[in-house]
């Protein structure tokens, strides 16, 4: 068995969770001693009524609270240019503290937000990568509005620096948020194809939490609760989207993948999804749920025990003490693979199995053959590789995503088997 001879974790997000849980947030921002936050979202929640349904919490109890500035114009990919000019926004409206209501981007986009804010300066770059902040931020809510990302409980940003076409990752414990507010009002009106792709984000997270090189004991146990979580509830919940039950569930599952990511760090899936999203802005969600099945598929030789162990909470105890040993981490795979045809099944055609299946409004195809070759190109610049259990070059990569473009397993003979296996060492 895998123990780490070192390892380091931090869980210290307070997490509020509960079908009214925004009720608190008056009381939080007292003891945080903020009263003028600037709410942080974007045009899809705001259109979809969620941010009446926060600032309708904040009047509660008597609150003091006054909200300075509503911005809701967030992209879907958080960039440097938007972090900049919202940081300005802040400032000029005299707030003292960020409310951030969203998926990924707008987490994202605040945490930059308070980078600027609270450490001074015009020009985010000057922050990116690990290190550069050396205080405590200003006062931050993050309410999720997705069952994916784990932003909330997260010390890492991504955020797109469009002159490159590269995103940036910028890490610390500063860029945990004070709390995290989990509200199944919050995901309510979330459409079936985004709560699938979501749901698959953030069941990536905890799958790449599990097998990748900087895992311990507290992130697996995270993990795999949010695997059980996750794999349990989210075929229900995208066919009965008013079961609010299962999406503060599946909010929990996130939440957990959050934590132990955030601890244990992530691989290829991310590294090749990170790449993706910058050529093609792709949505996230849809990368991690196809390149997840190619990136254990990938790394099987290296992790095919905590690949086989991942089997008990994606199908169940039944189904894990049926299949012989030495099937259960291939059978994991299949499982992961058969949930992505079930949930496209469930949303209509919405919910992308391969990369050539991802289309745009207009129903062109986001991810061009040819620009495979330009992906795994940035890929090679992106930090997620370097905790994940195997080697990736940029010959890897491309073979990796033709695959994953066609929706064919990955042929396991065709992956190098080198090297040591880091479970045994």
């Amino acid at each position: 068995m895998f123990r780490p001879k070192y390892y380091e974790f931090c869980a210290r997000v307070k997490i509020i969770s509960g079908h009214r849980a925004l009720e608190k947030i008056p009381e939080i921002l007292a003891k945080l001693n903020a009263k003028k936050p600037l709410i942080i979202t974007d045009k899809g929640v705001s259109k979809a009524g969620l941010i009446k349904v926060v600032t309708g919490a904040m009047k509660g109890n008597k609150s003091e609270v006054k909200v300075g500035f509503i911005a809701d114009n967030v992209p879907p990919d958080s960039s440097v240019k938007i972090v900049n000019e919202l940081a300005q926004v802040y400032r000029k409206k005299g707030c003292d503290s960020i409310v951030v209501v969203g998926g990924g981007s707008p987490m994202d986009t605040a945490k930059g937000v308070n980078i600027l804010v609270s450490l001074g300066g015009d020009d985010l770059l000057n922050y990116k990568g690990t290190g550069a902040i050396t205080k405590k931020l200003n006062p931050m809510i993050a309410i999720p509005t997705t069952s994916g990302t784990g932003s909330e409980v997260t010390l890492v940003a991504v955020i797109t620096d469009m002159d490159r076409s590269i995103k940036l990752l910028f890490v610390s414990y500063f860029l945990l948020p004070d709390v995290a507010i989990l509200d199944s009002r919050m995901t309510e009106t979330l459409p079936k194809f985004i709560t699938a792709a979501t749901g698959m984000d953030a069941i990536t997270h905890a799958c790449e939490a599990y097998t990748c090189l900087a895992k311990n004991p507290l992130s697996d146990s995270t993990a795999f609760f949010a695997i059980q979580l996750i794999s349990q509830h989210l075929l229900n919940v995208v066919k009965n989207p008013g079961d609010i039950n299962g999406r503060l569930a599946l909010s929990n599952g996130a939440i957990l993948a959050g934590m132990s990511f955030s601890n244990s760090m992530v691989g290829l899936v991310h590294n090749l999804g990170h790449a993706i999203g910058a050529v093609c802005h792709v949505p996230h969600g849809s990368c991690m749920s196809i390149l997840l099945p190619y990136g254990l598929e990938y790394n099987l030789h290296k992790t095919s025990p905590l690949t086989a162990e991942m089997l008990l909470p994606l199908a169940g105890a039944k189904v894990y003490a049926d299949t012989p040993k030495k099937e259960r981490a291939e059978k994991a795979i299949k499982y992961i693979r058969q949930m992505n045809d079930d949930l496209y099944v469930a949303t209509g055609g919405r919910h992308a199995r391969c990369l050539n299946e991802i289309l745009d409004k207009d129903n062109k195809q986001m991810v061009p053959r040819d620009t495979l070759s330009a992906i795994a190109e940035v890929s090679t610049l992106d930090g997620a590789k370097i905790y994940n259990p195997e080697e990736v070059t940029y010959d890897d990569a491309l073979m990796v995503l033709e695959y994953a473009w066609e929706g064919k397993p990955l042929e396991l003979s065709k992956v190098k088997k080198g090297g040591k296996n880091y479970l045994r060492q």
